[in-house]
């Protein structure tokens, strides 16, 4: 009610008149109400495809952004956040060469980032469809529930005490193993792991099985990096 001046009404009438949504009911709206007035929330672009992880060889990121193609006005919804980060992890150097293979924890991330991977070499041939471990988890850190990104909720679900599965499928398969499977372990062993795309988000785990596919619930389907 606040947002009026004195001026011609859309009544043809000169007075006080309003920009406010309720005007249009009561017929006391500024002439030039519907160029001037109503709200326009802002308007970004699609998001650009996925950039190439950051560092190859280890855990990175990978970023994409989108641009403001209108500016809100007149209180309009504001402008939502124009980038986003993910975790990733390449297994190809700069010069295109196979990363090593280290010993150490295993690295997941969320199973949309292996919807992404390649199924096919570049002959067309299928790639191997790997396998799946499955684990209890043990212990994670805090760290796991601190961030509230659209892409890295998905450590949320990494719950001590429930069961996941982790996919080992190509490029992460080499060898007939993923880092950190837990192939070689004992199946008592307490095996680490860690989130990439939040290095403090780390925990233990023990070996269940080795299965064909992954069979968990969907928000407990990861896969190796």
């Amino acid at each position: 009610m606040g947002c009026s001046t004195t001026d011609w009404r859309m009544d043809r009438a000169y007075g006080t008149c309003y920009c406010d949504e309720d005007c249009v009911n009561t017929k006391d709206c500024c002439f030039d109400y519907f160029t001037e007035c109503p709200a326009q929330d802002c308007v970004v672009s699609a998001w650009s495809f996925w950039s190439g992880c950051a560092k190859p060889c280890q855990p990175s990121v990978r970023v994409r952004v989108r641009h403001v193609e209108q500016q809100p006005v007149n209180s309009g919804d504001p402008c939502p956040l124009l980038e986003e980060r993910a975790g990733c992890r390449e297994h190809r150097d700069h010069r295109g060469s196979h990363c090593g293979l280290n010993s150490g924890p295993a690295f997941i991330t969320s199973m949309e980032f292996g919807k992404g991977r390649p199924k096919h070499d570049n002959f067309g041939n299928p790639l191997d469809p790997g396998f799946c471990v499955e684990f209890e988890l043990e212990s994670r850190t805090p760290h796991c529930t601190v961030q509230n990104q659209p892409h890295t909720r998905w450590m949320r679900y990494i719950t001590e005490g429930f069961k996941v599965c982790v996919a080992c499928e190509p490029p992460a398969l080499r060898n007939s193993s993923c880092q950190g499977d837990g192939q070689e372990s004992d199946k008592e062993a307490s095996l680490h792991w860690q989130a990439v795309g939040n290095p403090h988000c780390r925990g233990t785990w023990r070996k269940v099985r080795k299965t064909p596919q992954c069979t968990c619930p969907t928000q407990h389907n990861f896969v190796f990096t």
